[in-house]
Formats: C-alpha cells, structure tokens, sequence
C-alpha cells in the first residue's frame, strides 16, 4: 500500500471528549470517527487493526473445531420472550417494532438465536458435540457510552456457543476454548491474564476473563505471584484467618464520638487501628408471593472490618441473601433506633439476623457503633457482650497483602481491561427454550451449553492503553495497522531516495510484508509524526545524505533513535525482526 492511495487523517488535538488514552489516540490517528453517542465508523486505519484481530481468532476458532456462521443483528422478540430477557434485561436491550408493529430486538449477543439453530438443527447424540460462532455487529444502549470503543453502543464481538450431551462433555469443550483463547491472546502479543470470574445463577468454577493489563483498567485482576492463582475481584477469596480469636482484655465502653460517623472518623478520634473498628451494613431480603407483593421482609445486619469493604457478589451467594437489597431508612430505624453512622449489634430495638465476616469472627475488644447518634462502643467481645453470629462468612473485597487463598505466597492486585470471557451455561438456555436432542437411551435429554465471547473491537482499545507513550500509539506486530513503514525524505528532490524507497518496497511486499510506502512527499517532521501517533512498529527512513554512504536508518516504535543499516541488509533485518 502507498499512502497516497489510502485515508489517512490525523489530528493534531484529540476531541474535548475523549477521556483515555484509546479513545484519544484512536481519534487522533484517523482510526476512528464519531458519528453518534458511542457509535463510531471504522476509518481504513483501524479497521486494518480490527481485520487482523478477527483474523487471528478465526484462524484459532477454527483450529478448535468451531464452526462459523453469522446471526441476523435484528432478531424477533419472540426467541427473547421465550427466555424472559426480552422483560428482564433492561433498557440496554434496544427494542424495535417494524412496519406491523411486531416487536425485535437489536441483538447485544446471541443465545437465543444460536439456541433456536440447535433445537431445529441438533437431533440426536451423535451430532455432539457442536461449536458454532459468529463475528458479528452488536449493540447496548449504554446509559453512558464513554471511552471510544472501550464503552460505546455498538461494537463488534465474536461469541461462540457449545452444545453437549452432558456435563462431563460441556466441561471438555469449555477447556478445549480456554486453551485456544490463551493462544490467542498470545498471538496478540500483549500482557494479559486469565482470571477466575464469578458465575453468577449457574455457579460452579467454570467461569473465566481474559483481562490485558492496563493502568487504566476498571477491573481489579488478584493475583498470586508465587503460584497460579489468579482471579477478578468479585470472585477473589479471602483466606480464612490463620490465628484463633483472642481472649477479651478490654472492658465494654461507651465512648462519645460527636459527629465521627464513620470508621475512619472515630478511628481517628480515639487514635487506634482502623482495623479494630468494625462497620454495620444493614440490608433486607423480600417474600412475595406470586403477583409481587411483599409477604414478609427479614432484616440482616453485616459487620466488616472498618478498613474491608463489603463484596456484593459474595453476599449475593450466602443463603437467603440472593436477592437483597439495601434498608431503608425507616427499616434501619425501626431496628436499631438510630439513623446510619452510629448502628451496631448491641441493644438492638427488634432482632434481626447478624452475618459477621472473618475476620470479624475472630477479632476481639473490637470498637462499633452505640446505636446512639454521636456515640460508639469499644472493648466489644463475642459471647461476652453478645451472642456469636447467625453466620460466619467471607463477605468482603481482598486487599493486597492478605494470604493467598491457596497458601503459595500474598496477593497482589493489578488493574486489568477484560477482553474476553468463557463461560459454562449449563441448560439456562436450553431448558427455557425446550433445546432437547435423543440420548443413546432415546430419551430426549437437554442440551448442555457453554458461551466464549472476545470483543473484538475492544481488543484494539485495550492494545493502546497497555501500548503508548507521549508520541501516540505502539502498536504489537501481530495487530498493526501496517507492519513496516518507509519514510523517504523528500523523495521529489532526490530520485536516488525515491528509487531506493521503490526498490525496498517491492522486495518487502514479495516477501509477504505488510508495509507502507509514505509518497505524499511530506517534511519530515510531520511525516515521522503521523507514524509515530499511528503507531507502525517498524520504520525504515530513507535519506539522501544516508544513500550516498551506502545507508538507511531502522528504528523501532520503542527505539529512543535510529539505527545506521547498510541498504543490502535492511530486507533481512526486517524479515529477521519480524519472525522473531
């Protein structure tokens, strides 16, 4: 390609909107354009990139055995009425009605739909086991579309869905698309990692993110360096604490805090550890019966340690929790007599269920609030001041320092952009749409399902935020926009530069290279500065002062300068750095 012939656009400002590194460098080289709230076009730039992402996980589905096939992006709400999403997923499910006034739906992924190809397509046992994917458009109607492709509406994903005959069968396949993801992501070329994710309604351990690692991530990845363990923070396990509770020293005291409602406050006034204040969240769970209305509500007092934080997802497991929410306020007050800031689990007005944290469980003379505006208690001890707790339970956010779950070291936590997610389904699907195939027995049996999704354009986004510097984007090889970039310097002036950037650009593209003569006869500066913003990890400039002693200059996107390579050598060191 000549760069005469192709689009390029850069900017030298990025937009008063872009926020993050992505969306402002994919701006400002031309890759993508705006059109919309968290709509964009793919200019020619970055959908070179967003070609050679597909490309990648294609040639690695298929390597896996999966199957390709497109699903429409509008698809009838019927399919989602039979699984209850088309009411329950919310206002990101963008909802359309045609000309008949039938409704559809604008498709944010594709379970239904590949769930319907199977019960029609997928009769007995022996067309098991099945792989079938799609890189398709999809959209979200995102409250709040930000970031460029890291958080917009519409977007480009590759999901793929299993089906089996059994679990045992389900659980093999899913392992057959965590291992091709891992080559994937490998052929990527970024710093990335595996991590184990919660698996919500399903349950099971069957879940997991690939997460590349960015410093601008909105995920918090745990990690153990010292072994393999590593997993999201949602799903992150704080190790039961290795030392039994302490005997009680402290007398009960109550302690006036004027003002100090919170931990950090009253730690702070009475010059102690915040880590010997716990905190009191109080939550309610809901009976309804069949048209909604509420039966009966059960209050439950939760107390963490005050410098934990409470894990929603770990709560959301415990039993009788599934569906809790917070107290109101007249419920906390009924309770406890006393507004939030100052609750506790002592002189209680109503009982309720109390669920202590671990490290709660074996703390002691631990400080908590009076139930009295302005005041706290100190010196408090299980079975001594109250009864031990209804549940003893891990509800909180891991910290970096605290064991490893599986003993081989502390943890570390890291900020990761999840990429990609497998996932076991188990008959979530197939049952709600009666997906059923004859077993050996021929009996029907339902069919056992898993969900592998990577989000391509997402990938590109994530590449630059773990990739860039004050000059734009640095690009891996494997998802370049062009591999190799010639610069010849006033090419126009000089017919021996022009001659040498022709010649070495036939010699790199019969060589299967994907590269990039720059022709548009720019100055230099401005030249070396749109590739340096786009980020082509190879560069060859060609001079005149360089050519007559016989020379060009290399440098890569990472090199602070350019190296002097002899004309005869350059091919070879470009091939050479580029099979590396």
């Amino acid at each position: 390609m000549k760069a005469s012939q192709f689009l390029i656009s850069t900017l030298k400002e990025a937009p008063a909107d872009a926020e993050v590194a992505s969306h402002k460098l994919m701006m400002r080289s031309g890759m993508i354009k705006k059109l919309g709230a968290g709509i964009y076009n793919y200019m020619p730039m970055g959908l070179r990139v967003i070609r050679k992402v597909e490309a990648i996980v294609r040639e690695e589905m298929n390597r896996a055995g999966a199957i390709e096939m497109t699903m429409p992006v509008v698809q009838p709400a019927e399919l989602w009425q039979e699984t209850g999403r088309f009411e329950k997923m919310g206002p990101e499910l963008l909802r359309i009605k045609d000309r008949h006034d039938r409704d559809f739906v604008i498709q944010p992924t594709s379970e239904e739909v590949v769930t319907d190809i199977a019960r029609q397509e997928i009769k007995s046992y022996k067309q098991l086991p099945k792989n079938i994917y799609q890189i398709q458009t999809k959209f979200r109607d995102e409250r709040r579309p930000r970031f460029g492709l890291m958080r917009g509406r519409e977007f480009i994903m590759k999901d793929a869905y299993s089906f089996d005959r059994d679990q045992d069968a389900a659980k093999a396949s899913y392992q057959v698309m965590a291992a091709a993801y891992r080559k994937i992501f490998d052929r990527f070329g970024l710093t990335y990692r595996a991590v184990a994710a919660d698996s919500g309604a399903i349950g099971g351990d069957l879940s997991e993110e690939f997460q590349v690692i960015a410093a601008t991530g909105e995920d918090a990845i745990v990690y153990c360096p010292g072994s393999d363990y590593a997993a999201n923070m949602e799903k992150a396990e704080a190790a039961k604490p290795a030392a039994p509770r302490p005997a009680a020293q402290a007398a009960m005291e109550k302690v006036a805090t004027p003002g100090k409602s919170t931990c950090e406050d009253v730690a702070a006034l009475l010059g102690v550890p915040l880590s010997t204040t716990v905190k009191s969240l109080v939550l309610a769970t809901d009976t309804k019966d069949e048209q909604g209305n509420i039966l009966k509500t059960q209050v439950w007092l939760l107390l963490l340690r005050g410098d934990h934080d409470m894990n929603e997802v770990k709560v959301g497991k415990l039993a009788g929790l599934a569906d809790f929410r917070f107290a109101t306020v007249a419920e906390i007050e009924s309770h406890f007599g006393c507004k939030p800031g100052y609750l506790g689990p002592i002189n209680l007005r109503k009982a309720l269920k109390i669920v202590a944290d671990r490290e709660v469980a074996v703390m002691a003379d631990w400080i908590c609030g009076a139930n009295v505006e302005d005041f706290h208690i100190r010196g408090v001890n299980w079975a001594r001041d109250l009864p031990e707790p209804d549940m003893v339970a891990d509800l909180r956010n891991v910290v970096a320092g605290d064991a490893s779950p599986d003993g081989k070291g502390t943890l570390h936590i890291e900020r990761g952009i999840e990429v990609g997610h497998v996932f076991y389904l188990g008959t979530k699907y197939s049952k709600a749409m009666n997906a059923t195939f004859l077993d050996v027995n021929g009996k029907p049996q339902f069919m056992e399902m898993g969900c592998y999704g990577i989000g391509i354009t997402r990938l590109p986004a994530a590449a630059i935020e773990q990739n860039h510097d004050d000059k734009g984007i640095i690009w891996p090889d494997a998802i370049a926009p062009f591999t190799v970039v010639l610069c010849p310097i006033s090419p126009d002036r000089f017919p021996d530069v022009k001659a040498a950037a022709e010649k070495l650009y036939a010699d790199l593209l019969a060589a299967g290279v994907d590269v990039i003569l720059d022709d548009r006869n720019e100055r230099p500066g401005a030249m070396f500065a749109d590739w340096e913003l786009i980020g082509v990890p190879h560069c060859v400039k060609i001079g005149d002062r360089g050519l007559k002693e016989g020379n060009v200059e290399y440098q890569h996107r990472r090199d602070a300068a350019a190296t002097s390579v002899p004309v005869a050598e350059i091919a070879t060191l470009l091939l050479s750095r580029l099979k590396a």
